[in-house]
């Protein structure tokens, strides 16, 4: 059985982990993949010579960022795994019950942080896919189109993941400040995508 398969049947499972966030950062990993297919395939052919250079360059970036995303599903599922191990906590006395609600918020903070790096790597992708598809290979378009759809659906899912934690995060300044950084990601992603994914029927 292979990683793929493995990873699809521990998210099949009962266990609360891994999850949707961790679910992402594969779906954006995948969108990296098809960058670099992209970009090698077009610096390997003549007729495309005059962006070698440029398609070398977008195949390293892109296995970078697959690895990143790679990097980026377990801390996801540690994030996730410690606010199921908080709620677990005793909380018969006060005290259990004060411990519990800390170690549950210092939890949830993690668990929206982790799917807002996610996001933060999902709009790069979306970047360099853009990056892929001014490389101008005809015969690989619908290829550069998936790409955009696999990170537009990891960022769509990591921004869900942010925003459920958000309602259940006391400290109103963490969860401004994340929401904030949130929105400037979406903001430039989407821009790309409207200009460069056609409007599906």
């Amino acid at each position: 059985m292979d990683g793929i398969d493995a990873y699809l049947d521990r998210l099949a499972s009962g266990d609360p982990t891994p999850g949707g966030g961790s679910a992402a950062t594969l779906v954006g990993a995948m969108g990296a993949a098809l960058c670099a297919m992209v970009a090698r395939i077009t610096a390997g052919a003549k007729r495309f010579a005059a962006v070698r250079d440029e398609a070398v360059a977008i195949a390293a970036a892109a296995d970078a960022l697959r690895e990143r995303l790679a990097a980026a599903r377990p801390l996801d599922e540690a994030a996730y795994g410690a606010v199921v191990t908080a709620s677990a906590l005793p909380n018969g006395s006060d005290d259990e019950q004060r411990d519990r609600r800390a170690a549950l918020q210092s939890a949830l903070i993690g668990a929206a942080e982790a799917p807002l790096v996610a996001a933060g790597l999902c709009a790069e992708g979306i970047a360099l896919a853009a990056r892929a598809n001014a490389l101008g290979n005809a015969h690989l378009v619908s290829d550069v189109e998936c790409a955009l759809h696999f990170f537009r659906a990891a960022l769509a899912a990591s921004i869900a993941n942010v925003r459920i934690n958000h309602r259940f995060i006391d400290e109103r300044a963490v969860v401004a400040a994340q929401d904030e950084r949130l929105v400037a990601i979406v903001a430039i992603a989407y821009e790309t995508l409207e200009r460069l994914v056609p409007r599906l029927p």
